[in-house]
């Protein structure tokens, strides 16, 4: 199917499956009880066979060579990516689709930058301070919500999830930037996340992995694992070939309103003025970076 596809128009379709997550985790928290660990190991556990094989489609036995002193920080792809599963999921279970979505998507680029600086010694320019403070803000704006001490505390606590998730994920981006120049984007992949799914059962497995789910939600499961992960990891890769990467992260926003129109649409989940102004900030404080991204980017 890649082949008949351009390259942004793979990007976009892997952005539009992504930004199913958050709805499908809602849709399968009403269906049965369920934990983040739960979730997230069912996850990468469907989606490592997959991406395995787009691997060993793409690049043959080559796939799993890699040297040896590159081992643990592939490993560590797949903890942070188990540790973003976990985040992610327990954000939209206490706070929502929308908020977990914007306030993860939104602020990963500029923890990527801040990051980026610290330990790849990129320079902190003024855009990539003005993109912090607004995700900052509009992240204090958007944990505004109008139903009481109770409502208020879930969604400070899902916003502390969601930067969680957001710093996970991007960590998983500064060690894919490392690996670029030696190894196919698959690659970390195809071998953190089996790393990953086995960290969250060994987590999982002493309180109780949650199995008790009807055929519609082994069925959500089933697709976590194989469109919004593998489907639309190969998707990305191999549109990002052919796509220029400020466009790609521009058509890449289409996650964030997939989320929040299916979100709308299924839930009735609404943001009120303040946090209107809050997720504007936020998507302000993304395009701040697409203008003018660190020059290393």
């Amino acid at each position: 199917m890649s082949h008949l596809l351009s390259g942004s128009a793979q990007v976009f379709l892997a952005a539009a499956l992504w930004g199913t997550f958050g709805v499908s985790v809602r849709l399968l928290d009403g269906l049965a009880p369920t934990d983040a660990l739960s979730v997230g190991f069912f996850r990468l556990a469907f989606s490592a066979p997959a991406l395995g094989l787009a691997g060993v489609a793409a690049l043959g036995r080559q796939v799993w060579r890699v040297e040896r002193r590159d081992l643990p920080l592939m490993a560590l792809v797949g903890a942070m990516m188990a540790l973003y599963q976990v985040c992610y999921v327990s954000a939209v279970q206490q706070a929502g689709v929308t908020l977990a979505v914007l306030v993860t998507l939104c602020s990963a680029p500029a923890i990527v930058a801040v990051l980026a600086g610290v330990f790849l010694k990129e320079r902190l320019t003024l855009a990539v301070g003005g993109a912090l403070a607004a995700a900052l803000v509009g992240t204090a704006l958007l944990v505004n919500p109008q139903g009481g001490p109770v409502e208020a505390s879930r969604a400070l606590l899902g916003a502390a999830f969601a930067l969680g998730a957001a710093t996970a994920y991007a960590v998983v981006t500064l060690l894919g930037r490392a690996f670029a120049a030696r190894y196919h984007p698959l690659q970390p992949l195809v071998i953190g996340f089996p790393f990953g799914a086995a960290l969250l059962l060994a987590f999982a497995l002493p309180n109780g992995l949650a199995l008790g789910y009807p055929p519609l939600g082994w069925g959500i499961l089933v697709w976590l694992g194989l469109g919004p992960t593998a489907l639309a990891y190969v998707l990305f890769f191999n549109g990002m070939k052919r796509t220029p990467a400020t466009a790609a992260s521009v058509i890449a926003l289409a996650e964030p309103l997939t989320a929040t129109t299916l979100a709308a649409a299924l839930f009735g989940e609404r943001l009120g003025a303040t946090g209107g102004l809050g997720a504007a900030l936020l998507v302000a404080g993304v395009l701040a970076l697409l203008v003018k991204p660190p020059r290393s980017a």
